[in-house]
């Protein structure tokens, strides 16, 4: 957090290409992290975003260790870097190749919605007690509202993207997968696609939204692990919004 607002040029750099940002605050945050997991969980395999992106190879580790944690220290570093407080922390633990806990904080306001396998999703703050998270129950497209990244689609995909969701009230992109699943699970929102099947952006907030009573699938009909590394989720508030946002998606690439 001292770098929110107070970041140098020299501490930004980029990985993928201009939009996939890196700061010195997402490596010192998840260096910290790191530790701080080594202390609780000292035999689980630590993979982070800033270490994937330099040693692909330790993502295989996501299918294959006992235990695993995944790391998403600043989830919205676009953000981040604009000064805008729309960024959080995913933390997730899998084990045997299954998510067991997930995490979604926000550093900004101090709060969280977290979820163990079985066990139910609840939103809570060092200051709140626990209250548990429900998706909203189906609407109709007309009246959803939904997350879709169209700018990570090629721009000559766009236009038949845009139009082949015509039929939903609100289409955003905030650029933050932490907060996403946090709207998507406590019912201010109604789904989300995603193009990207990251493990430290989906593998939490899946969980999150499974214990929340939620729907998601990757190429519509597949279920997700967070070892999967190819396709687009589609996860929204129920089985039939997920199901019609399916069909709508079902000739984009």
């Amino acid at each position: 957090m001292p770098h929110f607002r107070n970041l140098a040029s020299l501490e930004v750099g980029t990985k993928r290409d201009a939009k996939d940002l890196v700061t010195d605050a997402d490596r010192a945050a998840e260096i910290a992290i790191g530790a701080a997991v080594a202390k609780i969980l000292p035999h689980a395999v630590v993979v982070g975003e800033e270490a994937a992106s330099e040693r692909p190879q330790i993502l295989d580790a996501i299918g294959t260790a006992g235990t695993c944690v995944i790391i998403d220290p600043i989830d919205g570093t676009q953000n981040f870097v604009a000064g805008l407080a729309v960024f959080g922390t995913i933390l997730a633990v899998v084990e045997n190749g299954e998510t067991v806990f997930g995490l979604l904080y926000d550093p900004v306001l101090d709060d969280w919605i977290c979820a163990s396998r079985g066990e139910g999703a609840f939103y809570a703050s060092s200051t709140t007690t626990p209250k548990q998270v429900v998706c909203r129950s189906a609407r109709p497209l007309g009246t959803a509202r939904g997350f879709l990244p169209f700018d990570n689609y090629p721009a000559e995909e766009r236009a038949d993207l845009m139009r082949g969701f015509d039929s939903v009230y609100q289409i955003q992109d905030i650029r933050c997968s932490c907060h996403e699943y946090r709207q998507l699970a406590s019912g201010q929102a109604d789904f989300l696609r995603s193009r990207y099947l990251n493990s430290w952006d989906h593998a939490a907030g899946l969980l999150v939204l499974q214990e929340a009573d939620g729907w998601a699938k990757v190429e519509g009909t597949q279920t997700y692990t967070p070892a999967l590394r190819a396709g687009h989720v589609i996860a929204a508030s129920c089985e039939e919004v997920g199901l019609k946002v399916s069909d709508l998606s079902v000739a984009m690439p």
